[in-house]
């Protein structure tokens, strides 16, 4: 399945580019299973994900949880908690 990554913030910074289409493999079917997968692929995912405890996502512009469901066509973002004040 293909689906289209945005990365935000600081994630952008370590990826050097706002996103990326990417074909997954069958079994990547969660925010989770794609999070494993980028991580599995070596840096910089590996890098930018493990450095920040907690990364958020959304799947088309609805923010999920990471067991929410990834299908064929999907916008993905991920991007750190933003502070404000």
């Amino acid at each position: 399945m293909r689906v289209k990554v945005l990365y935000f913030a600081f994630l952008r910074d370590e990826m050097g580019r706002a996103g990326e289409s990417l074909e997954l493999p069958d079994a990547v079917k969660t925010v989770a299973g794609l999070r494993a997968f980028l991580i599995g692929q070596g840096d910089p995912w590996a890098h930018a994900f493990q450095t920040v405890k907690r990364i958020r996502a959304s799947v088309n512009q609805v923010m999920v949880e990471d067991d929410a469901a990834v299908a064929e066509g999907d916008e993905v973002a991920f991007f750190p908690p933003v502070t404000g004040g």
